[in-house]
């Protein structure tokens, strides 16, 4: 492989948000590009003027951003092959339009929305293909200056390739091997409207991979059917020994059942189908994001990249330059990836515990403060250090039981760690670790061992230990887990001298002389 000539792309069409599968088909173009020394454009599929939606094209390009998938030319990056914008392009594809007319690989149609539906009534499974166009309005069937009578008129019409039936088409894909369909199975393809003065996708995205000189085009496996009609179409242009090279990407399932991964799915299960938060300007409705939700880029690359992609080792933790490293086309999946967000979870807190609790002080700081809290960041990293390998309850989304998981992301810390700033006000005598550790002496034991405490000048971790243990083999008293329900109010927390010296002398004894007064 020429790696000095390696350019992929990656072209949205800015219709809505960013689907979390097209995130991982922007990754594979990224991480081989990187593998082979090549450049990834960002193109902007736009010519479907109704579909357009205001704000899309940013919210692709911020999601990117986030995520640390760099492109090295296009819209926003510039470059010397643009633009790069397909709206914008207007009189390039008109140009190949008329090649492939005057080559007699396409032709003109005038026939209606009315007269096509009228066809489809009339057959059974229509198509628009060689045993039928003889029957339609177009100018296979109709005189040439009729044709151009019409069209100096202003009829609309549309432009179709014309495929010619009985041919194996091969398709080399890179993943799947050689792919053979027989062109009767194909329509003949609508390339250019005359309504807008624009070309489909079909014809958009050939002739722009041509003079933007792509060498390798990494999609989703749904446009697998769509690769013969292009294979042809490199063909009528003449453009058979620059044709790029093929590789469908297995698709992204449901977490259970059957099908492709949607939003439904996440919206039951609880979990973001979209990188950033999207805010519909249509409907108004808001969609979660991988950013808000909390996850951590990183993390998001890593287990998407390992969704449909196998490096070939049980290694599971794999940094951007290791996955470039690593990265093969052909060690991807030809089936279906299940998407396993709770692998996404596990994921994200791999990552979490590898910041140090300063980095994770920040976003802490943020929860607090929602949550009515200030403090210092030094502070916050303590908490955080004390309380980041913990274990948090969630709802289920399938059995919507509550089960247990690891704290997985900063916003799981709160409802774990309110004590550390909120002193208990009351005391819930029927929760299961108050009822069976506050007996009828605990009360007169916290006395003794907020007399003990109040004796030590010193409050750090080690003096409380070394005197409260001491205290504790001689006394035969065990305080720690009354001493708990004084300092929490239940049994969750850290180790109680790392609790007692974060809350410092005075405020471990005003909460001991508050719970005694109140349980007694």
């Amino acid at each position: 492989m020429n790696q000095t000539n390696i350019r992929v792309r990656f072209a949205p069409s800015p219709t809505g948000p960013l689907h979390i599968g097209g995130v991982r088909t922007a990754l594979y173009n990224y991480l081989f590009a990187r593998k082979h020394g090549g450049k990834m454009i960002f193109r902007i599929e736009d010519t479907d003027s109704t579909r357009f939606v205001p704000g899309a094209e940013e919210y692709i390009i911020e999601s990117f951003k986030w995520l640390g998938i760099e492109f090295d030319e296009g819209v926003g990056f510039g470059g010397d092959k643009g633009p790069y914008r397909q709206s914008e392009r207007r009189e390039i594809y008109k140009k190949y339009v008329d090649v492939l007319l005057q080559n007699g690989s396409a032709y003109i149609a005038f026939d209606t929305p009315e007269e096509l539906n009228q066809k489809r009534e009339e057959l059974p499974n229509f198509q628009y293909d060689a045993s039928t166009r003889m029957q339609m309005r177009n100018s296979l069937t109709m005189p040439k200056d009729e044709v151009d009578s019409l069209i100096a008129q202003g009829q609309q019409y549309v432009v179709r390739f014309k495929i010619e039936p009985g041919e194996d088409i091969h398709v080399c894909d890179l993943i799947r091997g050689d792919v053979v369909i027989n062109s009767s199975v194909l329509d003949d393809k609508v390339l250019y409207k005359s309504a807008d003065q624009l070309p489909t996708y079909h014809l958009a995205n050939i002739v722009d991979d041509h003079l933007m000189e792509v060498s390798h085009v990494i999609r989703g496996e749904e446009w697998l059917p769509s690769a013969p009609l292009h294979v042809l179409l490199y063909r009528a242009f003449g453009w058979q020994n620059t044709m790029p090279r093929f590789a469908h990407l297995p698709l992204l399932l449901k977490p259970d059942g059957k099908g492709k991964l949607s939003k439904r799915d996440g919206d039951k299960l609880g979990f973001p189908v979209f990188p950033l938060e999207w805010h519909d300007p249509k409907s108004g409705a808001v969609s979660s994001g991988y950013r808000e939700s909390g996850y951590l880029p990183e993390a998001v690359i890593n287990f998407l990249a390992l969704l449909g992609w196998n490096p070939g080792t049980e290694q599971e933790i794999l940094s951007i330059d290791q996955l470039i490293e690593l990265f093969d086309l052909q060690k991807c999946s030809k089936s279906g990836a299940k998407f396993d967000y709770m692998k996404g979870w596990w994921f994200n807190r791999e990552y979490l515990l590898m910041k140090t609790n300063e980095e994770l002080a920040q976003p802490f700081l943020t929860l607090l403060a929602d949550n009515g809290i200030t403090t210092t960041p030094d502070r916050a990293a303590a908490v955080v250090g004390m309380m980041k390998q913990k274990v948090v309850e969630y709802v289920d989304g399938q059995s919507q039981q509550i089960k247990k998981r690891s704290v997985s992301f900063v916003k799981d810390l709160w409802p774990l760690c309110d004590f550390f700033f909120i002193a208990p006000q009351d005391f819930d005598r029927n929760d299961k670790f108050v009822r069976k550790n506050w007996r009828e002496n605990s009360a007169d034991e916290m006395k003794q061992l907020r007399d003990q405490l109040q004796q030590l000048e010193n409050f750090d971790i080690d003096t409380q230990k070394t005197a409260i243990d001491t205290w504790a083999e001689q006394t035969g008293i065990k305080p720690w887990n009354a001493w708990r329900i004084c300092l929490v109010g239940k049994g969750q927390g850290p180790d109680m001298y790392e609790l007692a010296a974060f809350l410092g002398k005075e405020e471990t004894i005003r909460r001991m002389d508050f719970a005694i007064a109140t349980l007694k």
